[in-house]
């Protein structure tokens, strides 16, 4: 081998070696950044307990004074449930500190090895279930020890998805449901959101107030071939000049609903805290929603000249921007029944006088 080459090779792994020790480098300081982190948020979450424990323990406080108002137990017994309460919190706070202290200690001592950072750099891993599902609760905790945070003495609020389907059609001034220019069958509404519940009262659940936002998507089958017709913004039936073998007329709306829902409920008391129940207990809501309409197109499918067509007619119907309307519902466990009734015209400038009206089942009971 040459000298050149000798020295060309040389110089090669001279700087392969030089950046292998600096991507090392880097890489080790990037990991006791992250190990730094973690037994910041340890110190941090140490610090939390005490204050934690110092709220649950003024919430049993309260609670005993409540009975003792309520002549449920004597002062003595008062004093000593206070003396108890009082001894857990303590307990408690040095059982949890203890735990954290274990867990820096193991870090300190271990994670700083160069031969550590290429492991997980989790503190620690936790598998929980808690609860159940009708506590509105954390019912499952699948992950890190130190992000698992215990559960709040008392939750409020709750959150539910939101899902209803059913009839649709509308009442027009003059007529019944019967005399209506859309097919009973056919005609229908999906409703698909999200909505929080909250109790308005302190010290009962009888009152609550449900509220967030839905998408509702309302079809209408029309009857003796007509179809919807705009003159010059005038909304109107007319017969189709085919013979169509379907034809439908669908908006889509995103509301805002707001609903005062009541009814009994199951009060569950733990140690540490304690929810408020509605499972299978009969529910009430009785309310309304605003929104904005978003889209509407007309459907129609007919044969010309022995062809299959389709037309699809968008946002050519003048359909009401602002959508409004009353809407209720009654439950009985999971499922309850569901109506809703536009209080907006369907149609800015419509021949007849006509307003959406649904009925159906809702899927967001808890």
């Amino acid at each position: 081998m040459s000298t050149i080459t000798k020295l060309l090779v040389g110089l090669v792994l001279s700087i392969t070696l030089s950046n292998l020790q600096a991507q090392t480098q880097e890489v080790d300081s990037i990991q006791k950044e992250k190990i730094d982190s973690k037994i910041v948020k340890l110190e941090e979450e140490k610090s939390k307990i005490e204050e934690n424990e110092k709220s649950i323990l003024k919430l049993k406080i309260q609670k005993i004074n409540d009975r003792l108002d309520a002549d449920e137990i004597t002062a003595a017994e008062a004093e000593n449930l206070k003396k108890e309460a009082a001894k857990t919190a303590v307990l408690n706070i040095e059982n949890r500190t203890v735990i954290i202290d274990k867990q820096i200690e193991l870090i300190k001592r271990n994670a700083y090895n160069s031969d550590q950072y290429s492991k997980d750099d989790d503190v620690g891993f936790t598998f929980r279930i808690g609860g159940d599902s009708s506590e509105h609760d954390k019912f499952l905790y699948l992950g890190d020890s130190s992000k698992d945070k215990p559960r709040k003495y008392d939750l409020r609020t709750s959150s539910d998805l939101v899902f209803a389907f059913g009839f649709n059609n509308t009442l027009i001034d003059g007529q019944n449901l019967d005399d209506s220019p859309y097919k009973l069958g056919g005609s229908g509404f999906i409703e698909l959101g999200y909505a929080w519940k909250t109790r308005i009262f302190e010290n009962t659940n009888f009152w609550r107030l449900k509220y967030g936002f839905s998408f509702q998507w309302n079809k209408l089958k029309l009857k003796d071939n007509n179809y919807l017709v705009n003159t010059n913004g005038d909304i109107s039936l007319q017969e189709f000049p085919l013979d169509a073998s379907k034809i439908k007329f669908r908006t889509t709306n995103l509301v805002f609903p707001m609903h005062i829902e009541f009814g009994p409920s199951k009060k569950i008391e733990k140690e540490d805290y304690f929810r408020y129940s509605t499972h299978k207990k009969l529910k009430i809501g009785l309310g309304g929603y605003a929104g904005i309409n978003i889209g509407s197109v007309q459907k129609i499918k007919y044969k010309e000249d022995g062809e299959r067509e389709k037309d699809k007619q968008r946002d050519q119907f003048e359909v009401s921007d602002l959508v409004y309307g009353l809407s209720g519902y009654v439950a009985l466990g999971e499922v309850a029944l569901y109506v809703k009734y536009d209080l907006n015209p369907m149609f800015k400038n419509q021949v007849v006088d006509q307003n959406n009206i649904s009925v159906g089942l809702r899927f967001d009971m808890d």
